[in-house]
């Protein structure tokens, strides 16, 4: 699954015509059973992985020096994952700097993990050693630590974030001038209409036609608040894949594979066109 890409796929812009819900409440929702499910994908990642302060960090570095970074913020299962480790990569390969954090002080959950699992009472900090909970309070300071070293330690100028699934709640959060410059998010998770409502910048989503987290319901609701933030956007729908398709999703599946493959290229398109950086290689 870990190869260089030469591509020159354009998008269609998906702009599904759908009434806007102008209810409070979720744009899309909390993790559930199906966030932690899927494939380990094969490859020798080329990153390094390293501490910032009292979080683990994998930063993997473009073949030349750039002033562009991409922070990548992971679903539950972390940063140690395989296949997100081969994502940043990618990413690494078009040009960009890339720092991937620790979102859950070592308390990420397991690919696949078998038996009974409480979502609410890990997001609470229940399962950690020290009761590290999951939540803004914890998460957000992460967040903020990464950018400010990213623009003072590794001379980043511009920042673009990836948010998967749980990643893409703190990718809205903060979307906003001085913080992430621009957006990009597959499959997110547990976004509040009032966070969507706030970002301040360019915001792309990658949405899977199965998806009882960011629902058809939800994906609409998002639409209609973006189109009304008079911001550039970009919703694109892939059919026959599930939650998670772009990171952990069954290789063997060939609409799989190409969704997962054709994702990727809409993040990295987003961000070569609000980023100005070069074509996808």
């Amino acid at each position: 699954m870990h190869k260089d890409w030469t591509i020159s796929l354009k998008f269609d812009l998906l702009r599904t015509r759908a009434p806007y819900f102008h209810s409070s409440g979720m744009a899309s929702h909390p993790p559930q059973s199906c966030c932690y499910q899927g494939f380990k994908h094969d490859g020798r990642p080329q990153g390094a992985l390293s501490m910032l302060g009292d979080f683990e960090v994998y930063i993997s570095h473009p073949p030349s020096k750039s002033e562009n970074g991409i922070l990548i913020l992971t679903d539950i299962i972390g940063h140690h994952l395989t296949n997100a480790q081969l994502i940043a990569d990618q990413f690494a390969t078009n040009g960009y700097f890339v720092l991937m954090p620790d979102l859950f002080y070592g308390d990420a959950v397991p690919l696949n993990k078998p038996g009974e699992f409480d979502m609410e009472k890990w997001r609470t900090g229940g399962y950690h050693p020290e009761g590290k909970n999951h939540l803004p309070s914890t998460v957000d300071p992460i967040v903020e630590s990464c950018l400010r070293e990213m623009r003072t330690q590794f001379d980043c100028k511009r920042i673009g974030a990836v948010g998967y699934c749980f990643g893409g709640k703190y990718v809205v959060r903060h979307l906003h001038p001085g913080k992430i410059d621009v957006g990009y998010t597959a499959h997110p998770s547990h976004i509040e209409e009032a966070e969507l409502k706030a970002i301040q910048g360019p915001l792309a989503i990658a949405a899977a036609e199965t998806d009882g987290i960011f629902s058809v319901e939800k994906r609409h609701v998002s639409e209609g608040i973006l189109r009304e933030l008079s911001l550039p956007y970009q919703i694109n729908l892939y059919s026959g894949v599930e939650h998670g398709f772009a990171v952990r999703g069954d290789p063997a599946i060939q609409a799989v594979r190409y969704a997962k493959r054709s994702a990727f290229v809409q993040g990295v398109e987003w961000f070569n066109e609000h980023l100005n950086q070069e074509d996808i290689v």
